[in-house]
């Protein structure tokens, strides 16, 4: 059985004793740092001079330092920022300023796991990973709740790691909902699995893969746009209230009985094999090496890729659908900007 820890289990008066430094201040860093200044924590942000994000912290009533400032006066210490920065951050900016017995922590185990960031042994590391998007763990929280995280320990130099990670969680109103112990090992796998074979990679691939059938077969963009991308999220919605079953349940017989025989033809063999294959280039490093180079080299690939996705059909179709659906709050997207900090899913 999986352990799950909740506000009983987490010693709030732990993290309250500490300064904190969230290094960061996108969809995760925002949500942490104001969560917790509201649990009665002592927080500060850690951004770069030119951050765009600096006089929002501001506004919200945080003070803002440098990020080696910030880090070097806390005790504990929040990564943020993406993954592909944590190298270098930590290295000019966080290392100097460490003494032992600081507590390290990171929201994805993706650097650790990596050997990306490779922490002096006289200090916690830990990780608190919320499974939502950012502004969903600051919602929650002010509604008086909180969203799901799993945590790990990495390395425990002064024997309270744990327990300490338990009560940064419950600062964030992450142990009113249930914190779920992992290791780092298996968050970074299951996470980036999860990430390119399902929620992300798999359902965009799968929604695309129906809109061109369907075009390509003479009906209406429109129409195809309702059918495999609109209705997505009322048939998500109906798994996450109640799972796979609670959704086959509350559509009509037509659709169940289309899930069962067609399924299975969509998802075949040569699916599971080829989950299989990313699931092994995740483990083996391939993914990660890539992803590395791929940064090194300024990302050229990675922002074709991102060009090319911006211009398929479906997407201008939706912005024109959209636009005529107000009630939706509709958000627009730029391809060729990267977000300071994006948001986890870590849906």
């Amino acid at each position: 059985m999986a352990s799950i820890y909740y506000d009983a289990d987490a010693n709030l008066d732990l993290i309250q004793q500490k300064h904190i430094a969230i290094i960061g201040y996108g969809s995760q860093g925002h949500a942490h740092a104001l969560n917790l200044k509201e649990s009665g924590c002592d927080v500060v942000v850690g951004l770069p001079a030119q951050s765009k994000s600096r006089a929002k912290a501001e506004a919200a009533g945080l003070r803002v330092l440098s990020v080696a400032d910030a880090a070097q006066q806390a005790d504990v210490i929040m990564l943020l920022i993406p993954d592909e920065t944590h190298r270098e951050v930590f290295e000019k900016d966080i290392r100097p300023g460490l003494a032992a017995g600081k507590l390290l922590l990171v929201a994805h185990g993706f650097s650790l796991h990596f050997s990306q960031v490779i922490p002096p042994t006289d200090i916690d590391v830990a990780m608190v990973a919320p499974k939502s998007p950012g502004h969903m763990v600051r919602s929650v929280y002010q509604e008086g709740a909180g969203v799901p995280s799993v945590f790990a320990v990495f390395q425990d130099a002064t024997g309270q790691a744990e327990a300490l990670t338990l009560s940064y969680a419950r600062g964030i109103g992450s142990t009113r909902a249930g914190v779920l112990r992992t290791t780092i090992k298996e968050e970074t796998e299951t996470d980036l699995f999860g990430e390119q074979a399902v929620l992300c990679g798999g359902v965009s691939a799968l929604i695309q893969a129906g809109f061109e059938t369907l075009v390509n077969a003479g009906y209406q963009p429109e129409a195809a746009y309702f059918e495999c991308l609109h209705e997505m999220k009322l048939i998500v919605d109906l798994m996450y209230q109640g799972g796979i079953g609670y959704m086959r349940y509350s559509i009509s017989n037509t659709a169940e009985y289309g899930d069962y025989v067609s399924g299975p033809r969509i998802i075949t063999d040569d699916t599971r094999a080829a989950m299989r294959q990313v699931l092994e280039e995740i483990q083996n490093g391939t993914f990660a090496r890539n992803f590395i180079l791929e940064n090194q080299a300024g990302r050229p690939s990675f922002l074709a890729m991102r060009r090319r996705a911006a211009e398929h059909p479906i997407e201008q179709v939706g912005r024109d659908l959209r636009g005529m659906m107000p009630w939706l709050n509709a958000k627009k997207s730029d391809a060729t900007v990267q977000p300071e900090q994006p948001a986890r899913t870590q849906p």
